[in-house]
């Protein structure tokens, strides 16, 4: 494990992840507003490595930071066009892939982009959206918002239940923005050769609420995966995830 990304909702936690480990680097908040720069100040201020730029407002800001810095898939690198802006007019040492991309589309981008550029995550709980409006507080306080809510974002875990009855994940942000996230994990494990061939190095396995335990079994698996002591069929089967490269099998397909 080269990194740990850390996406906390409270910022002032970054402080202690980075005394326990000199590998994390820490999530920006997805919206930055004007005026919320001070959370992007509480993550330069915490110790951490690096952070994990996910706008660009705070792509801007660590432009003046020496902290090392890897763009998320929401600065949306979907071709060799926005690669290559970004490479060359940001403080960026890699950039993922964006999630839009099906694996032809990917390996087409991998093709005519240096992969050293490039990072792609092979196992998440997918983003489904991210919103203004905080569940937390209109449903399970009196308040209107995070000054008179009580914070129940902190003491409870929600989940919302599809038509299917799949269970999701819901999470609020510093900025008390909602995050859904798919109850079922998913998996781009059987890619990697292919990726592999095409030059690329960089992956990322995304948790969201397992168990250390589960985390520690997760990261085995992969690591055998990547060599080569693992097929991506039992690895599907012993983490009981779906079969998928990012959102769809190509939003951006011809």
């Amino acid at each position: 494990v080269e990194e740990i990304y850390c996406d906390f909702e409270d910022p002032r936690r970054y402080k202690e992840a980075a005394a326990l480990c000199p590998k994390v680097l820490a999530a920006t908040p997805r919206i930055i507003k004007p005026g919320e720069e001070g959370y992007l100040k509480l993550i330069e201020r915490s110790g951490v490595a690096g952070v994990l730029v996910r706008n660009l407002a705070a792509l801007d800001y660590y432009q003046r930071s020496s902290l090392r810095q890897v763009g998320d898939f929401s600065l949306n690198i979907a071709n060799p066009l926005s690669a290559q802006l970004l490479s060359e007019h940001s403080s960026l040492e890699r950039m993922t892939i964006s999630y839009d991309l099906n694996i032809s589309q990917v390996l087409e981008l991998l093709a005519s982009t240096p992969p050293s550029w490039l990072e792609l995550t092979l196992h998440q709980h997918m983003p489904m959206f991210h919103m203004e409006h905080c569940v937390f507080c209109t449903f399970m306080s009196p308040g209107t918002d995070y000054r008179n809510c009580g914070r129940p974002c902190e003491k409870h875990v929600v989940h919302l239940r599809d038509r299917v009855g799949q269970l999701h994940r819901l999470s609020a942000d510093v900025g008390c923005r909602n995050t859904l996230f798919n109850g079922r994990a998913q998996t781009g494990a059987r890619y990697l050769p292919a990726l592999l061939a095409q030059g690329l190095r960089h992956f990322r396995v995304e948790l969201l609420a397992e168990s250390r335990s589960e985390a520690e079994h997760s990261l085995r698996l992969y690591q055998e995966l990547l060599r080569g002591q693992c097929s991506s069929a039992a690895l599907q089967e012993e983490l009981e995830v779906v079969e998928k490269l990012g959102v769809t099998e190509g939003t951006l397909r011809a």
